[in-house]
């Protein structure tokens, strides 16, 4: 009878020495897992990181069943394996599409499928304690869900019930509120504390300018709406990764290239002739050599940091993040009276959401009905429907001159003919 496989385990294998009783090797944590020896790092007395490892192991040597089961007998985790495996390649932000996976397996790793409820969906949601952390974290689950039931792995029915869409933030910048954001960041000198000399302890500024490459982004981005993603990887180089900035025929390509498009739609744009003009100049004076907004000659991958320090020095009121220079261009857009679809295509969005959001903003909205009813002369409702209801006068009736036992002077239809 052949030995049963023993499950991967900890062995505590020990300290070697040679013929002189000197040390050669401490005794390490291995795991053993069918004649394999996978070191874990941890020597004798790193009890719980041997632990861990194993236990990471374990996690990671798993494959979840890819067969049609039951939705009783299916682990919350193992559709979440399945999701990442399959739709990792082509997440935009892997970083961030980890730690969400992360919070929910940390969560309902352990429940089946059939206890994704609205109690429970609800539960997380006050465990996460955000309710807009927790709809996106949903949304994942909702998606690894419905991938799951694409790919034919269970057939049951299971609701992801997610919080309430918060309200939209509409926060947008004057103009006058822009140009003070541009001159802070193209004006700032960093302070550096002296260490010698008459100025010694003192903080006083330096011939550095740490937020210039913030002044070039916020540039496009006012001039164009684009998502920061697009904006720090433009490039004035055609190249895979990087959003491209054709300088010869003036267009934007927004979307990456080798990137899938999204529902965040990235449409090619013409640039702007002002922008268009810096952007040439960046390139010709070696300002941006391969992208757009570079620090220190290297490209950015966020501008969070530097742009809540220019907001911060700018003495700007309200929430304003990058995302609101997206929002400035399109109110924009709205207040120099640009139609909602040539605005809704040069931002990338629908145009249902640029007018729901922005269209107020339009100078002709609804102004048609806010002249009509101050100028038009009132009327009474109840007269208006009588003269719109007049009854119209009846036409006299034909009368057939054919007479006959049978018919009517009124009447064409035979009565006593007998010929019926």
């Amino acid at each position: 009878m052949p030995r049963r496989t023993q499950p991967p385990r900890l062995y505590l294998r020990p300290a070697r020495r040679n013929k002189q009783g000197k040390l050669r090797a401490k005794a390490i944590w291995i795991i053993l897992d069918g004649g394999r020896h996978i070191a874990t790092g941890c020597i004798k007395g790193e009890d719980r990181a041997a632990q861990q490892a194993l236990s990471a192991y374990i996690t990671g040597k798993h494959e979840p069943a890819r067969k049609e089961r039951d939705i009783e007998a299916i682990d919350v985790a193992d559709v979440l394996s399945i999701y990442d495996d399959d739709t990792r390649p082509r997440q935009v932000n892997i970083k961030k599409f980890d730690e969400r996976l992360k919070r929910l397996n940390n969560f309902w790793g352990g429940k089946m499928l059939s206890d994704v409820t609205g109690e429970t969906c609800r539960e997380y949601g006050r465990n996460r304690g955000t309710d807009g952390g927790a709809r996106r974290d949903l949304e994942d689950l909702r998606a690894a869900i419905n991938h799951h039931a694409a790919e034919g792995f269970h057939r049951g029915i299971v609701r992801v019930v997610l919080p309430a869409k918060g309200l939209p933030r509409t926060r947008w910048l004057t103009r006058d509120e822009a140009a003070k954001l541009l001159w802070t960041c193209w004006r700032h000198q960093e302070m550096q504390v002296r260490h010698r000399g008459a100025d010694k302890g003192q903080k006083l500024p330096t011939d550095k300018r740490p937020l210039r490459h913030l002044a070039r982004f916020i540039l496009i981005g006012l001039y164009t709406g684009t998502r920061a993603a697009a904006i720090a990887s433009a490039s004035p180089v055609a190249q895979q990764g990087r959003s491209f900035v054709d300088l010869d025929r003036g267009l934007f390509y927004r979307l990456a290239q080798g990137s899938q498009a999204t529902s965040k739609r990235q449409p090619p744009v013409p640039l702007p002739p002002r922008l268009l003009a810096h952007l040439r100049r960046w390139h010709d004076k070696g300002i941006a050599k391969q992208h757009f907004v570079e620090f220190n000659g290297q490209p950015v991958k966020s501008v969070k940091t530097a742009f809540k320090r220019a907001v911060s020095l700018s003495k700007l009121e309200g929430k304003v993040s990058p995302h609101t220079l997206r929002h400035t261009a399109a109110t924009w857009l709205m207040q120099i009276g640009v139609s909602t679809w040539d605005a809704a295509g040069f931002l990338g969005m629908s145009e249902k959401t640029l007018r729901d959001t922005y269209g107020h903003h339009h100078p002709d909205y609804l102004q048609g009905a806010a002249k009509a009813i101050g100028t038009k002369k009132p009327v009474s409702l109840v007269k208006s429907l009588v003269s719109s209801h007049q009854r119209r006068p009846l036409s006299p009736q034909h009368i057939e001159n054919v007479g006959g036992p049978g018919r009517t002077r009124t009447s064409n239809q035979t009565v006593m003919s007998g010929r019926l």
